[in-house]
């Protein structure tokens, strides 16, 4: 099968030379690239042009319009009859294409997804904010480290769907926030077959610092609602973990000071809570330190996505305002 590699970009000439190196070194080779600049103001060309040499390379650049159209400008451009698409913080594992192929021939799927997981490289900043969008003591847990319990929705960062699939349905919408799921929501109520493919990983660097990680939870929040508003059927009951967490840890605060006896019995428990995520970051990366940082992003991927979720909620649900988002000029950072 003839494979179209589809990465949106922004600003980010050192990752995309990261992932284009590692599609350099994979051993299924029936592929091409395609890269289309999202209005950038620091050009990649200089370094994608590098690896012209490497396998079939296209370069494009257009006006900014975020992930989810810049992802159909550059399908728009695909020979491939599959589409993988890629976030440029992403390295590819060697051998992820052909476990890829083999899987399809096995058991076609019209779309599919797969983990992420973290590269020795990365800071531990990186590993700390992984672990929390990974873990089973968050809601990184339903990303798709496991088989999910239900029908499986694809995520943008590691995605592949047939060209048939994606022609069907006019491609991601304009969204800017949780586009890929607005997009496999539609892939499955169209009837189409998705799954997920365990071994098809990839390196997923995500936000570089703490500030950045707050942004993106902060809109992945209000993403849900919006999502709910126009797919009602997606709005599930761990989607409000987080909004409870922030509002029963900030209740803990104000109750310890002013009724001691309680708010202290309370934030106790969400010491507890804290001191499993360190314990089980530090045994799965064998750091102390990344346990101890995996505290913050877990305190901070669900106080931002549960404040952001809130905020949401009433904007949206009880006042029946229009759709929005936050930090839009930062997407990408």
């Amino acid at each position: 099968m003839f494979y179209s590699i589809i990465i949106p970009l922004y600003n980010r000439p050192n990752e995309i030379k990261e992932l284009l190196e590692s599609l350099s070194e994979q051993t299924y080779t029936n592929f091409e690239v395609i890269v289309v600049e999202d209005g950038s103001l620091i050009s990649s060309q200089e370094i994608v042009d590098r690896y012209s040499n490497s396998f079939a390379l296209d370069y494009f650049q257009k006006e900014n319009s975020g992930p989810g159209l810049t992802r159909n400008y550059g399908a728009e451009q695909a020979k491939g009859e599959y589409f993988l698409f890629f976030d440029s913080d992403c390295i590819i594992p060697s051998t992820y294409l052909e476990l890829v192929n083999e899987s399809l021939k096995n058991n076609y799927l019209d779309s599919f997804g797969g983990p992420d997981k973290s590269h020795p490289s990365f800071t531990d900043v990186q590993k700390a904010i992984n672990y929390s969008k990974t873990s089973i003591f968050t809601t990184g847990g339903i990303r798709g480290n496991k088989k999910h319990l239900g029908i499986f929705h694809p995520r943008s960062f590691n995605m592949g769907i047939s060209r048939i699939a994606f022609e069907s349905l006019d491609g991601f919408s304009s969204l800017r926030f949780g586009e890929d799921i607005d997009f496999s929501t539609r892939i499955i109520n169209k009837g189409y077959k998705t799954g997920l493919i365990v071994e098809a990983f990839v390196y997923h660097k995500r936000r570089t610092n703490f500030t950045r990680f707050f942004r993106q939870v902060f809109n992945s929040g209000i993403a849900r609602i919006n999502l709910y508003k126009r797919h009602p059927s997606s709005l599930q009951f761990v989607h409000f973990f987080p909004a409870a967490f922030t509002f029963g840890l900030f209740s803990a605060i104000v109750l310890s000071f002013v009724l001691p006896k309680y708010g202290l019995g309370l934030l106790g428990l969400f010491v507890f809570y804290f001191i499993a995520i360190a314990i089980d970051a530090a045994f799965q990366n064998h750091s102390l330190r990344i346990g101890i940082l995996a505290i913050s992003a877990g305190i901070i991927q669900l106080t931002g996505y549960g404040s952001g979720f809130i905020r949401a909620y009433f904007k949206r649900v009880v006042f029946r305002k229009g759709e929005f988002s936050a930090f839009t000029k930062n997407f990408y950072k």
